[in-house]
């Protein structure tokens, strides 16, 4: 979530528009070819069909800070899966991705990209730059299915339909999750306008469960060590001795360098219990830092959907097996990958529900409108998308699935630490996240 927060769309209801040529133009065939433009197509569908239905996926990919390669490549991955069964309804599907390159210029090139394509949706996809991006999406009334949730206005424009609560529900739901088992807790976040956001947040969690608001420690975005900072996080959560303090640091990029710094200066102060988002740490993150030797070993992380060793993701795992096997972008314990596998179940219960009908960006956002309700085989509640949500009074109309896992490390392996998902829905709709 970056940015400051937005309030609540006053997009009006978007008109239908004539009917879209499935033919690419020269100016965009052109286009597409150049390595600037960082999109591409499924291999083994040079041109489209008249038949053929045309999404887009995107993500950062090859650059110095977030990155999210897994979601284009599981994108990929789903795509040939699906045509390789005849497609949906007898129509395959032409995937395009695009990559963002971190930057609010590359998010609005292919937002624009979309738009020039004629493509029907964008689908499980990431960026940070949703002022650049909802902007042309909405020019086009292109729906963007199954975005990260990667900034607020995901859950305010009309054409977004999410899939997750984003960083929103998650540090909500670790709050409550700390509030009984955490003495002091010490939020570590960045001295900006996109984090004087998150301590209302995570003390929306920690009131719900009878915890005093969390230590507000902020932070220079742009260090290359957090020595000072670990030990004075260190301090303020050690200062209980009758219960161990929790440290919650959320500062997105430099999460895992600020635990580089933590993990040394640990050793010198009593006891305390780490916490953190998906958003900021998963499975792949872990992995990186040394597994069950690493500095997240132990801590509670806050995830949207069931930990990757549930059955319910038995399916997707398939499919990678099949489709994408040897890839190493695709990694099913990714919430990214898990988000983009979410995002085209949803894509493909609108399809069916369209059925022998027309398929444009129009008739799929139409049929998302209309009521559509989306089991996602048990990973998230059943979704559906009203015009204005249970959270709307709170600013986040399209938020619909509010749902969190609590889970903890263990052995270096996410490992799901509640029986049941917490629904963040009366937490977030009583914060004030003014």
């Amino acid at each position: 979530m970056t940015g400051s927060r937005h309030k609540r769309s006053t997009f009006p209801l978007l008109p239908h528009r004539p009917r879209r040529t499935t033919a690419l133009s020269a100016v965009a065939m052109a286009a597409c070819v150049s390595l600037a433009a960082g999109c591409g197509t499924v291999p083994g569908f040079a041109g489209a069909a008249d038949d053929e239905i045309k999404v887009m996926t995107w993500a950062p990919q090859k650059t110095g800070a977030t990155n999210k390669p897994g979601m284009p490549a599981m994108a990929s991955a789903v795509v040939r899966w699906l045509n390789s069964r005849g497609g949906i309804g007898g129509r395959k599907l032409k995937l395009i991705t695009c990559n963002d390159h971190n930057t609010s210029v590359g998010a609005a090139n292919c937002a624009q990209r979309a738009a020039d394509e004629n493509v029907v949706a964008v689908v499980g996809s990431y960026s940070q730059f949703g002022d650049s991006y909802f902007a042309p999406l909405e020019g086009a009334a292109i729906p963007y299915i199954g975005g990260y949730g990667a900034s607020n206005v995901e859950f305010t424009s009309p054409v977004s339909y999410p899939v997750n609560g984003g960083q929103l529900t998650l540090l909500a739901g670790l709050g409550e999750a700390l509030a009984e088992s955490c003495g002091p807790v010490t939020l570590v976040r960045p001295d900006s306008i996109a984090g004087d956001q998150l301590p209302q947040l995570l003390d929306s969690g920690l009131r719900a469960g009878g915890h005093a608001k969390a230590i507000d420690q902020l932070a220079a975005e742009d260090l290359t060590a957090y020595d000072e900072q670990s030990k004075k996080a260190l301090g303020s959560a050690s200062s209980d001795s009758a219960k161990t303090g929790c440290v919650v640091p959320e500062l997105g990029g430099r999460t895992a360098t600020f635990m580089d710094s933590f993990q040394r200066a640990r050793q010198d102060y009593p006891t305390v219990k780490t916490a953190a988002e998906v958003g900021s740490v998963d499975q792949t993150v872990i992995n990186s830092t040394g597994g069950a030797s690493g500095p997240y070993e132990g801590s509670y992380i806050t995830g949207w959907y069931p930990v990757a060793s549930d059955p319910h993701w038995d399916e997707m795992k398939k499919v990678i097996s099949k489709e994408a096997f040897g890839d190493n972008r695709i990694d099913p314990a990714d919430a990214g990958v898990q988000t983009t596998w979410i995002a085209y179940k949803v894509l493909t219960a609108v399809l069916e529900k369209i059925g022998d009908g027309e398929v444009t960006s129009d008739s799929v956002r139409r049929t998302l409108n209309d009521g559509l309700k989306v089991s996602t085989g048990g990973l998230t509640p059943t979704l559906t998308w009203p015009y204005q949500g249970k959270l709307a009074a709170a600013g986040f109309s399209r938020l619909v699935n509010a749902d969190v896992n609590v889970q903890t490390v263990k052995g270096g392996l996410l490992q799901s630490a509640n029986k049941n998902a917490l629904d963040m829905t009366e937490i977030l709709a009583n914060a004030d996240l003014s």
